[in-house]
């Protein structure tokens, strides 16, 4: 018997608490452990659950969970940083396993946990941290460990998928598909971590430690949103055989006569529709791993929700009490300082919407602005509006200084009505 103390009862402790109770015999059939839940930290006691919890079994005091002598393994399922940090440090202080879903935490303290649990000669297991429901965190932390990983690139944030996507197929506005998301319970009432890039942000960063074994924090991310993204700007990606996903990105960079540099960010971006990812619907999530060896993979499923994420804890649950009882525990990530790449160093292509007077020499003084600033121009559509015209532009890879320049250099000029949109391009060169 493993006994688990687990912190924290909102939807994905709901979910744990009730696959234990759903799966235990099968799971001890499995693997010879059965797991027990021993105490359970929440904020009400008296709060009505989806699922039956023992009242003897719930406490409001969370160190009391971890100190217990009686509880053999530690979920943490709070979120946020403290006291979360200074619980699970405790716990692994005292050679207690623990499982932890805690994106925020691991994207700002990693190093910290990692060489804790290395100290403490037991398991740090975080699934669930990255993708809900989708194994990646396994796969880069073990099946991958020998590959040359040159890029991950992910869709890990479900609420602005769904909200991207009735924007996509439906016609819908920003602001109807994000009332629509918060509806369904995909967005919270203050949607600003999803739509703005922080919770990508985290993920971007917890990914980035494990392709490249670096310390990359949530600090060390670009990050934009997808609040500026626009019906036109979608339906010119159309146009132009691209859809528009917020992205995960991050790459090892060589640099010549250094080191190599690590570029991290989040962003919206504008992927050829025959990518994997273009593919990604609704609230899913994806994650497309680049490597020298072992090609393109692609991981996709549920990126959130209660059962999903419950399954992935549930998943490292029974690693962690499988280890304990054998006396070992997983390989502690060893991260190394690389540096952070510049997001004005990034070098990919993009796309650019602008609205111009009609009259003869705008593209030459266009041009002449682009050429000067070392952006090369690899596409461009032309159209009538009511002001003038509008002018869609692709380039060919630029440096991200290069193109903010050129950008700046266009708002002086008298014929530019208005720089529309600015989007960055994936797989064009």
């Amino acid at each position: 018997m493993v006994r688990v103390g687990l912190l924290g009862c909102g939807n994905v402790g709901g979910a744990l608490v009730q696959l234990i109770a759903d799966r235990g015999h099968e799971i001890e059939a499995r693997t010879g452990v059965r797991l027990e839940l021993a105490k359970v930290a929440v904020r009400s006691i008296a709060r009505k659950r989806p699922v039956h919890i023992d009242e003897e079994l719930l406490t409001h005091d969370a160190a009391e969970v971890v100190s217990d002598p009686g509880v053999d393994v530690v979920v943490e399922v709070i979120g946020g940083v403290e006291p979360a940090r200074e619980l699970i440090l405790t716990a692994l202080a005292a050679g207690k396993p623990v499982v932890t879903a805690n994106k925020e935490l691991l994207a700002n303290h990693g190093a910290e946990l990692f060489e804790a649990a290395s100290a403490g000669g037991v398991d740090l297991l975080f699934e669930a941290a990255v993708a809900g429901g989708i194994p990646i965190v396994r796969p880069l932390r073990e099946s991958l460990v020998g590959e040359e990983i040159r890029r991950v690139i992910g869709i890990v944030n479900g609420t602005t998928n769904f909200i991207l996507t009735q924007m996509t197929e439906h016609g819908t506005s920003y602001a109807e598909a994000l009332a629509e998301a918060q509806q369904l319970g995909y967005a919270e009432r203050d949607p600003a971590a999803d739509v703005e890039g922080f919770d990508a942000g985290a993920k971007a960063a917890i990914l980035g430690s494990l392709a490249f074994g670096a310390k990359v924090v949530a600090g060390d991310v670009y990050h934009e949103g997808i609040s500026n993204v626009s019906t036109t700007d979608i339906d010119f990606a159309k146009r132009l055989g691209y859809v528009i996903k917020l992205l995960a990105i991050t790459e090892l960079v060589e640099v010549p006569d250094g080191p190599a540099e690590v570029a991290v960010r989040v962003h919206p971006t504008m992927v050829p529709v025959s990518h994997p990812l273009a593919g990604v619907r609704d609230s899913f999530n994806a994650v497309f791993v680049e490597g020298a060896a072992v090609g393109d993979l692609m991981f996709y499923g549920r990126g959130a929700g209660g059962d999903p994420t419950g399954s992935a804890v549930l998943g490292d649950l029974i690693d962690a009490a499988t280890n304990l009882r054998k006396g070992t525990h997983a390989e502690v990530i060893s991260l190394v300082r690389r540096p952070i790449r510049p997001i004005d160093d990034l070098l990919t292509s993009y796309y650019v919407n602008l609205d111009v007077v009609d009259r003869p020499g705008v593209l030459r003084a266009i041009a002449e602005v682009f050429e000067r600033h070392g952006v090369s121009i690899r596409s461009m559509e032309q159209e009538d509006t009511d002001d003038g015209a509008r002018l869609i532009l692709i380039t060919h890879e630029a440096r991200e200084a290069s193109v903010q320049a050129t950008l700046g250099d266009l708002r002086e000029l008298d014929v530019i009505l208005n720089i529309t949109s600015v989007l960055r391009v994936v797989g064009s060169d």
